[in-house]
């Protein structure tokens, strides 16, 4: 569209608008009717570690967006000589599961506890055994039950449980709604209904009712919507809280808001069964779209769901570039310290790519990137480690390998589940987060890792506020009865292009060595968490 066609289309508001609360910065993205990027603004935060809970200030949750909001509303003007005042249809989105607990006066009980958060292995044992259903320590209902398991004071207070994505939704609209997919990372659902699983409802309920709590779970938890169906609309003093400017507009429709592992999927056309994609970033995790049923419960495998309802066997390694971008910091000081600079964008790309002139295995090197537990391996707190033996081939090459493989150690453990036990069809994964901005390095290293091809499509930098404006543009753009898959296929993505690299097979068989000395060194990554203090004194 030419600058005078994009203007026309802010000005009648035929645009959509994704906000998408990642792990280390919120982003917000406007589209038009063709997917588009219009104008986009962001906003970076991390989370901190207090009482012994990884959480974000609830002050800043709003002060992100917000900024977020202006700088795309200051870019629209910039660039278009037009106020925003109007959108089409607009959708937020976060990360998934975690606990957000508020009174009946909609006051938080407790500091956001996120999903980085391995404090839940108790509830999480025990809700799996009861519902015969793999209940990872990130969901809420494993946040919710932990807090009944250590008698909490706020228990009994709760009037009102939600994720990132439903809190922003209900400060906007009123409307305490959750989509099917980010409500998967809450409570099981039943496919059947689109709805919490009403069985394991009655189950929890049965289970605390010696309790005496003036609640039921149903009570507790957000309504749940499907992809393409309205959610709510934008209050008055929801425009006032998005864009205190004043000039946004109420009466907006708002799509479902989604989880990130949603929007992963939109972003790169991963909803239709036998596909799957794969998130890189704080955390990581792969996600297939299912055609059956697995066999039995694992608690590696997450069984999630596309935001318009199929069954997702997810794979989640809560550690994957932190440490990695930590060192990046250290070799950044390094080059200043000499005198020189270094772009961030050529500092990755020169160290990346010497990953490709090491030894197949890392040269014998060995690194847990663990700023947090690892669910995964049964870590349960966060120890950066980096070890090697005299006979090591220690050089940059292989140092920047193993911390690639590293970063995809826990989740291959998932994955290989999948494929290798479940025999799970998988058509096409597609890659997208920071780490591909990077040409070929990060889709060989994850090739070898999951030994399957991989594919980075053109759109992959967008990330998941584009997947949100996407799913805010089905609401508002799709035909009737035209499913999400479809919508995306032939409308989205039917022009496209897309890059693959098939796995190297030394690649691979490198890989494996590294898998090997991996599982192995697993007891000198417990042996630092049992010795080593988190102030690092021992």
């Amino acid at each position: 569209m030419s600058q005078a066609e994009w203007k026309e289309a802010i000005a009648k508001g035929e645009t959509s608008l994704g906000i998408e609360l990642g792990s280390t910065r919120i982003k917000a993205v406007l589209i038009d009717r063709r997917f588009q990027t219009i104008a986009s603004g962001s906003y970076e935060w991390e989370n901190q570690l207090k009482d012994g809970y990884w959480t974000y200030d609830q002050k800043d949750i709003l002060t992100g967006v917000q900024t977020a909001y202006r700088e795309l509303k200051q870019e629209v003007e910039r660039n278009y000589d037009i106020t925003l005042r109007a959108v089409g249809s607009i959708g937020f989105s976060a990360m998934m599961h975690g606990y957000l607990a508020f009174d009946n006066r909609g006051e938080l009980l407790v500091p956001f506890r996120t999903w980085r958060n391995a404090t839940t292995g108790a509830a999480a044992k025990e809700l799996t055994e009861l519902f015969q259903f793999n209940i990872p320590e990130r969901w809420s209902i494993a946040h919710l039950y932990q807090a009944i398991l250590n008698q909490e004071e706020h228990v009994p207070q709760i009037d009102f449980v939600t994720t990132l994505s439903g809190y922003i939704h209900w400060l906007l609209t009123g409307n305490k709604a959750i989509g099917i997919g980010d409500a998967s990372g809450m409570f099981p659902i039943d496919e059947a209904t689109h709805n919490y699983h009403a069985s394991m409802v009655q189950q929890f309920d049965d289970r605390i009712a010696s309790k005496g709590y003036p609640w039921k779970l149903n009570d507790l938890l957000p309504k749940v919507y499907v992809a393409g169906e309205q959610a709510g609309e934008l209050t008055e003093a929801g425009a006032a809280l998005l864009d205190p400017a004043g000039d946004l507009q109420s009466g907006i429709p708002l799509c479902p808001p989604e989880g990130d592992a949603g929007t992963g999927m939109v972003a790169t056309n991963s909803v239709r069964k036998r596909t799957g994609n794969i998130s890189v970033g704080t955390s990581v995790f792969a996600m297939i779209v299912l055609e059956k049923e697995l066999s039995k419960v694992y608690p590696e495998i997450d069984m999630v769901t596309t935001p318009d309802g199929s069954p997702v066997g997810m794979a989640h390694a809560n550690n994957c570039s932190s440490d990695l971008n930590a060192w990046m910091g250290l070799f950044r000081e390094f080059s200043a310290a000499m005198g020189y600079e270094a772009d961030s964008g050529k500092l990755f790309s020169v160290l990346l790519n010497k990953a490709l002139e090491a030894d197949p295995d890392g040269g014998g090197l060995l690194s847990y990137g663990y700023l947090s537990g690892e669910n995964m391996t049964g870590i349960d707190q966060g120890r950066p480690l980096f070890v090697r033996s005299p006979e090591s081939n220690f050089n940059l090459a292989n140092f920047m390998r193993t911390h690639l493989f590293t970063a995809f150690g826990a989740l291959k453990i998932g994955m290989d589940i999948l494929t290798d036990n479940e025999k799970v069809a998988i058509d096409s994964i597609l890659a997208h987060g920071g780490l591909f901005k990077t040409p070929v390095v990060g889709q060989r290293i994850v090739a070898a890792a999951l030994n399957v091809p991989i594919s980075v499509m053109s759109t992959a930098g967008e990330g998941g506020a584009w997947g949100m404006a996407l799913l805010a543009s089905y609401l508002l753009n799709k035909d009737q009865e035209e499913r999400l898959d479809d919508f995306l296929e032939k409308k989205v993505f039917q022009d496209v292009e897309g890059e693959e690299i098939a796995p190297d097979p030394a690649d691979v068989k490198g890989f494996e060595a590294f898998m090997e000395r991996y599982k192995a060194g697993l007891a000198i990554e417990q042996a630092a968490v049992d010795h080593l203090l988190e102030n690092g004194r021992s």
